[in-house]
């Protein structure tokens, strides 16, 4: 059985995983990469997979990197919280450093892609995923595939415009990171209180609701409806499968209930909007990066990677309005 070191590149710290064709770990690590420039930081690269190689024999690497990959040429554009890597080109370097085959891919992208190997969407080829964290990013699936777009800004679904504010002399748009990210929610308990936002955080507002803070409350409620508005948006233009929820937040048991309860408010509004999103939490956690990468990997290296997936049989959906 082969195994393969994979690498998840972020702005604090690099996690690593040895991991077979199976999706099995067999050991996990991690070092910090904030005070590493980039010689320094492919040679730890290099080094950890050196150390494997001899108990392990690894077969390949699999990057998750931060920032506008290009999987095809392994450059990595935009920006990101490790400026370093943004402009080598990293997986040529490591290639020819390591002497094994090497893929990359976004980060955003590979926990995506672990969704569709191993988690919530086991067993659907068209998928969007949706991270609600400090903005709001995502991903498009395709046939089991990252769609990736003319200029690798597919998925950047944080950007759509849901709301202006001003008049047509004094116009400005809110995007759906600036309505439906937890920051966004953040900022908007802070103001209506009148307290420093950097005093409080996404886990500090639910407690607050849960107590019965009626002004974190509402706040919440509308968190809720921005998500569901750009949730039945995106069912309407890819018109996907499901629609699986990442980030921190979708580890709220309430959070799929409520967009759902919104959802419901949206489809009884419209009488001719007959398909419901299908709407689901992650599965995987810290790890997701990590497997997502490997599954790139695999499709990039043509690998067999359907015996690996876990036994389903393909869901049937109820999409009518509640």
């Amino acid at each position: 059985m082969n195994n393969y070191m994979v690498f998840d590149i972020g702005g604090s710290a690099i996690k690593y995983a040895v991991i077979n064709e199976n999706g099995d770990f067999l050991t996990k690590g991690s070092f910090p990469s904030s005070p590493l420039g980039f010689e320094k930081l492919i040679s730890e690269l290099l080094q950890v997979t050196s150390e494997n190689q001899n108990k392990y024999q690894i077969s390949g690497i699999a990057l998750s990197s931060p920032g506008g990959v290009n999987s095809d040429t392994g450059i990595i554009g935009g920006t990101s919280a490790l400026p370093c890597i943004h402009g080598p080109n990293i997986k040529e370097i490591i290639e020819n450093k390591s002497g094994l085959p090497v893929e990359i891919e976004n980060d955003a992208n590979c926990a995506a892609l672990c969704e569709v190997w191993k988690g919530a969407a086991v067993g659907n080829n068209d998928v969007l995923f949706v991270v609600i964290g400090s903005g709001i990013g995502g991903a498009v699936v395709i046939d089991r595939k990252i769609h990736k777009g003319a200029n690798l800004h597919s998925g950047e679904i944080g950007n759509m415009i849901m709301d202006t504010v001003g008049d047509k002399n004094n116009i400005s748009f809110r995007t759906w990171s600036d309505l439906a990210a937890i920051g966004a929610l953040v900022r908007r308990v802070a103001e209506v209180k009148g307290i420093d936002v950097s005093n409080l955080d996404g886990k500090q507002v639910f407690a607050a609701a849960e107590a019965g803070d009626r002004e974190c409350m509402n706040a919440i409620d509308d968190f809720y409806l921005s998500l569901a508005k750009g949730i039945f948006n995106l069912q309407y233009v890819y018109d996907p499968e499901k629609i699986i929820i990442g980030g921190a937040v979708s580890g709220n048991d309430n959070l799929i209930k409520q967009i759902n309860n919104k959802i419901d408010i949206i489809m009884n509004s419209l009488p001719g909007a007959k398909v419901r999103p299908i709407i689901e939490a992650c599965k995987f956690g810290n790890d997701a990066n990590l497997l997502g990468a490997l599954f790139h990997y695999f499709q990039c290296r043509d690998i067999d990677w359907k015996r690996t997936m876990p036994d389903t049989d393909h869901e049937t959906y109820d999409r009518s309005p509640a």
